[in-house]
């Protein structure tokens, strides 16, 4: 019917039966056990098939406590996340390798039941008196240590104390004195700063809860020089977690940035742009761009590490010379064409000929008078001709006479003497005569 709803499917009891029944039960089990999430892959030769978060009862080094079913690594084993050996053991190298928390020791003995969860919520119970009790006798023996946690395990077969300290400490009688009040064995274990924060910590700065307790099974160390490759602030209140230390998540992208800050050029570095040759500046890793103070332009320009060649000292030689050359060249070309400007354009570009410069040409009168003279007059000539001048040729020539004549009266006062040819123009005779 045309608009109606069709119902999904109901799986039914007996359906479920069916597809559990085709399963079969696991023959190794991936779990996880402890405060302190430890990881194990225990043999299991049940008849139940448990799945994925499934509370088992498992026998460890430390003896018999409540685990979680993390994956199985065989196939149809009523999991539906099963994993092969082989990715398994691909995702602990990536994750540590050896120093993953990783064990093959131990057995999965059964599935947990309800009476064994309710007796160890029972026994976390008792976690507060315990410490109290346990501080106070620290405070009774002067111990220089300060307790985090306890973990009891299932049946009270074992208490663990965890606690930190900065030096060694002799804490026999304590352990004597705990072991006669609760008669069981105890154990203590020193923990680290980080290590602390995997058993107390929840939330961080980033709203999400701390690494080393969520999924961190390795704590390396992280040092300051990934907080400066990632220009973070230096703030130690901002950097540091809940441990004191540098967050564990500076870490994460320090792989990532080094393999970006490789492919940019160092400072002082030259290379070649497309607005021409520069020094390199700054950096940015994350965008991948390079600040290059340019040689002809008095600013700084950002460009992509594609549009960016960096140059080697023989190459930029090369570039130099070339734009060197270029610039010559610019330069005689614009000479050549502001002559080409000065010169007259009815010669094409040739150069004036000896007929097309103007002649100098003497008064119309001086030129009359020379050419009626004859040449055999000789002095009456040139005294004729001295009449017929021009007023200024007339003075330009009584200043070069007096010229001579002061420069010959100073040559016979420093020779001692009237020199031959220190005659005045007037025609008297040296000596005053």
């Amino acid at each position: 019917m045309p608009g109606s709803i069709t119902p999904l499917p109901v799986m039914l009891e007996e359906d479920d039966r069916k597809i559990y029944d085709k399963l079969e039960p696991p023959k190794s089990i991936v779990v996880r056990y402890g405060y302190r999430k430890l990881i194990a892959e225990l043999p299991y030769d049940g008849k139940d098939k448990p799945g994925c978060g499934t509370k088992l009862i498992i026998r460890t080094q430390r003896g018999m406590e409540l685990g979680e079913m993390l994956t199985s690594t065989c196939p149809n084993s009523g999991c539906g996340h099963a994993v092969t050996r082989k990715q398994m053991l691909e995702y602990i190298d990536n994750s540590g390798g050896k120093n993953y928390p990783f064990t093959t020791r131990g057995k999965v003995m059964r599935v947990a039941s309800i009476d064994d969860q309710n007796e160890q919520e029972h026994m976390n119970r008792r976690k507060p008196e315990i410490i109290q009790f346990t501080r106070r006798l620290m405070g009774e023996m002067d111990l220089a240590m300060r307790l985090v946690d306890i973990e009891l395990l299932l049946g009270g077969e074992r208490v663990i104390f965890y606690y930190t300290s900065e030096q060694w400490v002799d804490f026999r009688d304590l352990v004597k004195t705990l072991a006669s009040e609760y008669q069981t064995r105890i154990e203590m274990q020193q923990v680290s700063d980080r290590e602390e924060a995997r058993l107390t910590a929840d939330y961080e700065k980033c709203g999400q809860y701390c690494c080393c307790k969520q999924f961190l099974k390795v704590l390396k160390p992280v040092s300051m020089r990934s907080a400066k490759v990632q220009k973070a602030t230096l703030d130690p209140t901002k950097i540091s977690g809940r441990c004191g230390r540098l967050m564990c998540c500076l870490r994460y992208e320090d792989k990532t940035y080094d393999e970006l800050r490789k492919r940019l050029p160092h400072r002082q570095t030259r290379v070649k742009t497309e607005d021409g040759l520069g020094t390199v500046v700054n950096s940015q890793i994350l965008t991948q761009l390079v600040l290059v103070q340019l040689d002809e332009l008095p600013k700084t320009q950002a460009y992509a590490i594609e549009d960016v060649e960096v140059l080697t000292r023989e190459k930029e030689q090369e570039l130099r010379e070339q734009a060197e050359r270029q610039q010559q060249e610019r330069v005689d070309q614009a000479r050549s064409t502001a002559r080409g400007d000065r010169r007259d354009p009815k010669h094409d570009g040739a150069p004036p000929s000896k007929t097309d410069r103007p002649q100098r040409t003497p008064p119309k009168e001086q030129k009359d008078e020379r050419q009626d003279k004859p040449a055999s007059q000789g002095a009456d000539a040139n005294a004729q001709d001295q009449e017929g001048q021009s007023p200024a040729r007339k003075r330009r020539r009584r200043r070069r006479g007096r010229g001579r004549r002061k420069r010959g009266g100073q040559d016979g006062n420093a020779d001692g003497g009237d020199r031959p040819g220190n005659t005045p123009p007037d025609g008297s005779k040296p000596g005053g005569e």
